[in-house]
C-alpha cells in the first residue's frame, strides 16, 4: 500500500478512514490485474465526488455573483470539466503518482485517457473527503483548489468555448476565419478517432484528437489558442 501521508498534508486533510483515501485513487484497471486488492476501485467515489464538487460550485457562484443563470451555469462547466480537474489532480495535488492503474494504463501518460483518469480520481477524492470529514472540510477543500482558478478563468474568458475564443482571436489579431479540416480518420465505426487540423488560411496552426469530428476541433482550437498566445 502506497504512503499517502506527505499527500494528506498537501491538501490540508487528514482522513479518519485511510482506506476512503486509497480507494479514491484505484482505477478499474488495476483491479484486472490485482484481484486480491482489497479495496475496490473509485467509480462509486466518482459518482458521488461529481455531485458534491457541483453543488459546491454552484452555491459559491450563486451567493457571490448575480450574473444571469447561463453566465454562471457557463463558469461552472469551466471549473469542473476534464480539462480544469485534471490540471488541478497533476499540477496541484501531484495525484499521478499515487493512482493505482494496470500497467497499460501506467504507461500511457500525458494521453486523452490519463487526463480522464485524473480527474475521475480528483472527483472520487472529493467523494471520499465528503464521506470522511463532512461538508465544510470538502468545500474547504474544493474553495482551494477549483474555486481558486475562478479569477484566471474569468480574466482569460476560458468559460466560452476554444473553437469561439480562437475564431474571435484570429479575427481581432489577423483578420482571418480559422477554418477546419479532417487530416485522417482512424478505427472502427463504433470507436473512430479523428485528426482535425485548424488553419489560418494556408497556415495548419494546430491539430487535435477526438472521438468526434467536433472533439477534435475543440481540442485543435485549445492547441491553437496555446500555439499563437492568445
Amino acid at each position: 500500500m502506497k504512503d499517502f501521508s506527505k499527500f494528506e498534508e498537501k491538501i490540508g486533510v487528514q482522513f479518519e478512514n485511510k482506506d476512503l483515501l486509497v480507494q479514491a485513487f484505484v482505477h478499474r484497471s488495476y483491479l484486472n490485474e490485482h484481484p486480491d486488492f482489497r479495496l475496490g476501485h473509485n467509480e462509486r467515489l466518482e459518482f458521488l465526488g461529481d455531485a458534491v464538487i457541483e453543488l459546491v460550485v454552484t452555491e459559491y457562484l450563486y451567493k457571490r455573483y448575480e450574473n444571469p443563470e447561463g453566465e454562471l451555469t457557463n463558469w461552472r462547466a469551466s471549473l469542473v470539466n476534464a480539462n480544469t480537474l485534471s490540471a488541478i489532480a497533476s499540477e496541484d495535488l501531484g495525484m499521478d503518482e499515487y493512482l493505482y492503474l494496470s500497467r497499460g494504463e501506467a504507461k500511457d501518460s500525458g494521453s486523452k485517457a490519463r487526463q480522464y483518469i485524473l480527474a475521475n480520481a480528483i472527483e472520487a477524492l472529493i467523494g471520499s473527503i465528503y464521506l470522511d470529514r463532512g461538508w465544510e472540510v470538502v468545500s474547504a477543500f474544493i474553495e482551494r483548489f477549483v474555486l481558486s482558478k475562478l479569477d484566471h478563468i474569468l480574466e482569460h474568458k476560458l468559460y466560452v468555448d476554444p473553437k469561439s475564443r480562437f475564431q474571435e482571436a484570429a479575427q481581432e489579431t489577423a483578420g482571418v476565419t480559422p477554418n477546419y479540416k479532417v487530416l485522417s480518420e482512424v478505427g472502427p465505426d463504433h470507436a473512430k478517432e479523428f485528426e482535425v487540423g485548424v488553419f489560418l488560411g494556408s497556415e495548419l496552426v494546430a491539430t487535435g484528437k477526438g472521438s468526434s469530428k467536433q472533439d477534435a476541433q475543440i481540442e485543435a482550437a485549445r492547441k491553437a489558442l496555446e500555439t499563437k498566445g492568445w
